[in-house]
């Protein structure tokens, strides 16, 4: 499938576009800004754009009022369109996020709860107890998506419910003929429903993709067969800083080794996991690293590692931004126009690297050599092989090791070198080394 060999691209459209915090109900159309931004995009090697929230909502994108509009702060349903069709012709492809655990307070099913009670045809689509009371004073008790009242839980145990979401996904390919969803909160969405939305998406458009959020857990539990292609690698996502900051690539090494191994109980082999260094949750990896000289070689890592790339948006030039307290927006600012540096540049090239070699994207792994600054794996095909080498340090450092693989060629640096068991690394570098 397509989703295999690309490299991603998130957009989190109301930050993006500069849109009002609070839903203000005024029609702008602000989401014609990805149109200006298409062209770095395809220079940069991205092969899909994710959307975060672009329905009309309550606030933040993740309360949704209306599956079907898209936000009054972006634009509506034809500006959408047309930006879907300009990425299209940049050979990009468009995922959406399907917010489908909770809905907004101002959701009509909820607001039609509130005004008749017992008497509303929609009551069993939420999970309501009308013994009790909410924090809001609606005069019945419901639940919330992890206590947060804002966010009304659905009932995906309810057909009508299940039949109503799977209706607007159909809309949403007939509409803007997207190529995949990313559904929020895979890890509390009920195992029946993403089956069906499996099905339901296959018999709508050919290789429809599907990504689920997982922030812990067994991700098997959700990539099996009839159910999604892929989640979230949050695990790899802590263990990629973490290892910088700390100058311990044991801890990245263990986890890419108990997910992709070639030991029998190695977890997730050939399975293609989304993997990033940071998104409209955390903070930006300029921010979070201690040194801003490893940010080529985490991007090395990433772009190199086995699974899905994905860059969050003006981080691909070092924008900063920090998690605070109470608030994310800060994570998610409005760029006048793209930037373009050294980072963004070394960037494009090892994208455009993993997209055409294919033992970046379908080859095995294998550990060749690990020190606490030092990091060499393979990636490995029938008929391709690469070897990626990662020196975190300060220092030039040369690996010794046991394999023989005579003549590389550095795809980054453009240089030939004879590799037999041993390898000499600049300081803060990253090689993509691949047997002639």
């Amino acid at each position: 499938m397509w989703y295999e060999e690309a490299v991603f691209y998130q957009i989190y459209p109301l930050g993006f576009c500069g849109a009002p915090i609070d839903q203000d109900e005024v029609v702008k159309n602000r989401i014609e800004k990805v149109k200006d931004w298409s062209e770095h995009l395809e220079k940069l090697g991205i092969s899909a754009v994710y959307f975060s929230p672009i329905f009309e909502s309550d606030h933040h994108g993740y309360d949704t009022r209306d599956f079907l509009k898209i936000d009054s702060r972006l634009g509506d349903n034809q500006a959408f369109k047309e930006v879907v069709e300009d990425l299209h012709s940049h050979q990009i492809k468009v995922v959406l996020d399907g917010v489908f655990n909770h809905v907004g307070r101002n959701f009509f099913a909820f607001l039609d709860v509130k005004e008749k009670k017992w008497d509303s045809p929609y009551k069993d689509w939420f999970y309501i107890n009308f013994d009790g009371d909410s924090c809001y004073q609606d005069g019945f008790w419901y639940e919330g998506w992890e206590g947060h009242f804002e966010l009304v839980k659905l009932n995906l145990k309810n057909p009508q419910v299940v039949e109503y979401l799977l209706d607007c996904v159909k809309q949403w390919i007939v509409l803007w003929d997207i190529d995949g969803i990313r559904l929020d909160v895979a890890y509390s969405l009920d195992h029946d429903f993403i089956r069906r939305l499996r099905g339901h998406c296959d018999n709508l458009k050919q290789e429809f993709f599907l990504v689920g959020e997982m922030l812990h857990g067994d991700y098997n539990i959700l990539t099996q067969e009839g159910m999604l292609h892929s989640v979230t690698n949050y695990e790899c996502y802590k263990g990629l800083y973490s290892s910088f900051n700390s100058m311990n690539m044991f801890e990245i090494a263990h986890s890419i080794h108990r997910q992709f191994g070639k030991d029998n109980w190695c977890l997730y082999r050939g399975k293609h996991l989304l993997c990033f260094v940071d998104n409209h949750d955390v903070s930006r990896i300029a921010s979070q690293l201690e040194n801003d000289k490893h940010l080529v070689p985490i991007y090395g890592l990433l772009m190199s590692m086995p699974g899905i790339p994905c860059i969050y948006y003006g981080s691909e030039w070092g924008a900063l931004g920090k998690k605070e307290q109470g608030s994310d927006w800060n994570l998610r600012p409005s760029f006048a126009q793209p930037e373009w540096n050294q980072l963004t540049e070394k960037i494009a090239c090892m994208a455009g690297i993993h997209k055409q070699q294919e033992a970046l994207v379908y080859g095995g792994y294998e550990m060749v050599h690990l020190t606490n600054h030092q990091y060499m794996f393979e990636r490995r095909t029938e008929t391709d092989t690469m070897l990626v080498a990662i020196n975190a340090s300060a220092d030039s450092y040369t690996a010794h090791f046991s394999q023989q693989y005579g003549q590389m060629k550095d795809l980054l640096g453009e240089e030939e070198y004879t590799v037999n068991g041993e390898f000499t690394m600049a300081p803060y570098s990253v090689y993509y080394l691949k047997k002639n």
